[in-house]
């Protein structure tokens, strides 16, 4: 399989990034749900809240290796061509889950700073961007909730679109991202 972007297929860099972009969504919305199975304080909520964070920084970081190779070639193209209003609808979503991936990892940033409290990423301390400021840091938790949630119907929304192509539609929307497929 080739590394990068062809006109028929992504490349195994696209491809692979897609995939672990997906685990990690999955392992930072598990670690935020399942510290409320522990005690405030107590050391495995704790640890939950701190790989969310992790987890969340390290998705920040790929996304712009993800968008790096996603311009580096062609997009490939779906076959047969999807009428005008899909690919619009399809190109919002793709800016709406970019934003998600992007978005959520700054406030979350931004909130862990405004709250004074140490920003984890794997043995390191990453800065504050901001001051402590107690009131501005539930405002930018009430964002950062919103949009967590509202990430649950985008990522559901993307997948029920691509299981639609693959099954009813029967267009190559969905095996252009599988990997080790010809």
């Amino acid at each position: 399989m080739n590394w990068k972007n062809t006109a028929s297929r992504y490349g195994s860099v696209s491809i692979g990034i897609h995939w672990l972009m997906l685990l990690l969504f999955i392992a930072v919305y598990a670690t935020i749900n399942l510290r409320e199975l522990y005690p405030k304080g107590s050391d495995p909520r704790e640890a939950l809240k701190t790989w969310h964070f992790m987890l969340g920084m390290l998705a920040f970081g790929l996304v712009w290796l993800r968008l790096a190779a996603r311009f580096s070639g062609p997009t490939p193209l779906i076959q047969p061509a999807l009428p005008r209003s899909q690919e619009i609808s399809s190109k919002l979503l793709h800016l709406a889950l970019y934003a998600l991936m992007i978005g959520m990892p700054i406030t979350g940033w931004l909130l862990l700073s405004a709250s004074g409290k140490p920003i984890p990423f794997f043995g390191l301390q990453l800065p504050a961007l901001i001051g402590q400021n107690k009131e501005l840091a539930s405002q930018i938790k009430e964002v950062h909730e919103f949009v967590g949630t509202a990430g649950y119907y985008l990522i559901g929304l993307h997948t029920i679109a691509a299981l639609y192509h693959h099954y009813i539609k029967r267009d190559n929307t969905l095996t252009r991202m599988l990997p080790g497929r010809g």
